[in-house]
């Protein structure tokens, strides 16, 4: 027997299937591209500047929850939600449309931005769940079981965010258009 509201039990199998379709759809489309597409070389910016933005509004969010203002809480959580769709989409049609551009460190350096890169990549496939569950415990009046997830949830999305930024900073010299 389950613990979980109605409202939780309709978006379980939700979660379930986004959690696993938008990484696997990431995956395979960095590998398909869109032929004789025009190239996109200005989205990363775009959409490491959203990543920016994403990391902002989280803590903000965050900040007006303990000072008790949870529509404004829940607003901005709306907002976060609603650009990480937006990066999502727009890093999607980079990817299927324009060539990769390998990091040209060498040294340390290198290593650092791999090790980022890698947290990040990794990071952002366990935060897709981790997202989903902590809304739709808030959407189902579970605010107890939504603020123990969301103590996980919140500094693993901030890193993403924030890491999201430093990769692009930190390849950005290499792009090649």
């Amino acid at each position: 027997m389950s613990n979980n509201t109605p409202i939780e039990q309709k978006y379980n199998k939700w979660i379930i299937l986004l959690s696993i379709v938008i990484p696997l759809a990431v995956a395979i489309l960095f590998y398909v591209k869109i032929p004789n597409a025009t190239p996109l070389p200005f989205l990363p910016p775009i959409y490491a500047t959203i990543n920016g933005i994403t990391a902002v509004l989280l803590i903000i969010a965050v900040i007006a929850v303990k000072n008790g203002k949870r529509k404004l809480h829940e607003n901005l959580m709306k907002c976060a939600i609603g650009c990480s769709l937006l990066f999502l989409g727009m890093y999607i049609a980079y990817h299927m449309t324009t060539p990769s551009t390998k990091f040209g460190g060498e040294g340390a350096i290198k290593y650092v931005y791999f090790f980022i890169l890698l947290t990040h990549i990794l990071l952002s496939i366990a935060i897709i769940p981790l997202v989903l569950i902590t809304y739709v415990r808030a959407l189902a009046e579970r605010f107890d079981k939504h603020k123990k997830i969301a103590k996980i949830t919140f500094p693993l999305w901030v890193y993403v965010a924030i890491t999201g930024v430093v990769v692009y900073l930190m390849i950005s010299p290499y792009y090649s258009y």
